[in-house]
C-alpha cells in the first residue's frame, strides 16, 4: 500500500529544491524558445530571388510567352530573375560557377513545334546540390513553361486531365510546423534536467541515505520523485506550449478545452519520460553516464520522431524506432491539437501509448532499482 503522505514529503521537497533555483527553470523554457525561433525561421521557408539564365534560340510567340512568365514571377514576390545570356555553354558554365541558380533553354522551333502539336520541349539545367533551390526553381520554371501553350487553339478533347487540390487547412508555416517536436524537446531536457540528473546528484551527495534509513518503499520514492519531475516538466512545457503558439499565431490554444487537452498530453508524456529517464539511471552511479547517454537519446528520439520530416520519409531499418518512440506519439497528437484543432478523440491512439510506456517504463525502474548504496 503507497503512504500518500511519504510521497508528498518527498515531492515537496523536491518542488522546494526547484523553485529555489529558478534560473533552471528559465534556462528550460528559454532554450527551447530560442531554438524555436532561429531554427523554425531558418528552415522552412519560401526561396526567393533565385536567379536563372535564359537562352532564347526561337524568339517566337511561344518563347515569348514563357519569358513573360518568369518576368512575372520576379515582380511578383522576387521568386525568379532572369537574365538573358546569348548561347547555351555560356549559361552552363554559369550555373557550374554559382553565378546562376539554373538556366533555361528554349531550342530554335521552339514555337513552331507548341503550335504544331509536336511534342515542344525546353531544357533546364540546374545546380542540384542544393535540393531546396533545386525543387523550388524546377517547381517555378515547370509553371511558366506551361505558359508557352496557353493560347494554343482548344481541341474537342481535353489532352490533360485537370487536378482541382482543396487546401484543408490555412498555409502552415514551417515555424508552425515545427512548434510540436520543441515541446517534446522541451518536455525531455525539463526531465533529463529536473529529475534524472539532481536523482543522481542526489545520489552522489549521499541524500538517498537518509531515504533509504525510512520505511518508505522503493515504489513509493520512485513515485515521490516521477510526480515531482513532472510537475516540474509540466509547468514549464505548458508555458512554452502556449508562448510559443502564441508566437506563432496560433491565438486557439487559449480556447478551455483545446488547453485542458494539451495540460493533459503534457502531463502524461512528462510522466512517461520521466519514467523512462528513472528506468534508465536506476542502476547508475557515475554522474557522466545520463549526461552522456542524454545526448545520445535526443538524436535517435528526437530526429525519427518526424519532428523535422515525416516518418513516412524514412528508411524502412528506422522506422521500427520510430514506432516505439515516446516522440513520435507526442509530436502527432501536438500536430493534430495545435496545427489540426482536432478533438481529444483523435489523440487517443497518443494518449493510450504513453500510458502503456510510461507503465512499462516506471515498472521497470521499481524492478531496477536497489535500497542499497
Amino acid at each position: 500500500m503507497i503512504n500518500a503522505q511519504r510521497v508528498g514529503a518527498i515531492v515537496e521537497r523536491e518542488l522546494r529544491k526547484f523553485i529555489r533555483t529558478p534560473l533552471v527553470l528559465i534556462m528550460t523554457i528559454m532554450m527551447p524558445l530560442i531554438q524555436l525561433a532561429v531554427q523554425g525561421n531558418s528552415f522552412g521557408g519560401r526561396v526567393t530571388g533565385m536567379t536563372i539564365a535564359v537562352v532564347d534560340q526561337d524568339g517566337g510567340p511561344a518563347a515569348r510567352r514563357v519569358r513573360d512568365a518568369l518576368y512575372t514571377l520576379q515582380s511578383n514576390g522576387d521568386l525568379v530573375r532572369p537574365v538573358s545570356y546569348a548561347t547555351e555553354q555560356e549559361a552552363a558554365e554559369d550555373v557550374r560557377h554559382g553565378r546562376v541558380n539554373g538556366a533555361i533553354v528554349l531550342p530554335a522551333h521552339f514555337s513552331r513545334r507548341v503550335y504544331a502539336g509536336d511534342e515542344p520541349r525546353v531544357g533546364l539545367l540546374i545546380d542540384n546540390t542544393d535540393n531546396f533551390v533545386h525543387a523550388a526553381l524546377r517547381g517555378l520554371t515547370t509553371g511558366a513553361v506551361q505558359r508557352a501553350i496557353r493560347e494554343r487553339p482548344t481541341s474537342r478533347l481535353a489532352s490533360t486531365v485537370a487536378l482541382d487540390e482543396v487546401e484543408l487547412y490555412p498555409y502552415v508555416p514551417y515555424l508552425r510546423y515545427l512548434l510540436p517536436g520543441v515541446i517534446a524537446l522541451g518536455l525531455f531536457t525539463s526531465v533529463m534536467i529536473g529529475g534524472a540528473i539532481i536523482y543522481l546528484d542526489d545520489k552522489q551527495r549521499g541524500v538517498h541515505e537518509g531515504y533509504l534509513v525510512t520505511p518508505i518503499t522503493k515504489i513509493e520514492l520512485l513515485l515521490a520523485f516521477g510526480i515531482a519531475g513532472t510537475v516540474k516538466a509540466s509547468l514549464g512545457g505548458v508555458l512554452i506550449a502556449v508562448v510559443g503558439s502564441l508566437g506563432a499565431g496560433m491565438t486557439d490554444i487559449l480556447q478551455p478545452a483545446r488547453l485542458a487537452a494539451l495540460v493533459l498530453l503534457v502531463v502524461l508524456t512528462s510522466f512517461a519520460f520521466m519514467a523512462m529517464t528513472s528506468c534508465l539511471v536506476s542502476r547508475m552511479n557515475n554522474p557522466i553516464m545520463p549526461r552522456a547517454l542524454f545526448g545520445m537519446l535526443n538524436t535517435l528520439l528526437y530526429f525519427p520522431s518526424g519532428a523535422i520530416y515525416p516518418v513516412q520519409a524514412l528508411p524502412g531499418w528506422l522506422r521500427p524506432l520510430a514506432a516505439i518512440d515516446p516522440f513520435t506519439y507526442t509530436v502527432h497528437a501536438l500536430r493534430v491539437l495545435l496545427l489540426k484543432g482536432a478533438s481529444l478523440s483523435v489523440m487517443v491512439p497518443d494518449l493510450l501509448f504513453l500510458t502503456g510506456f510510461a507503465a512499462v517504463m516506471f515498472t521497470g525502474a521499481v524492478l531496477l532499482f536497489r535500497r542499497t548504496l
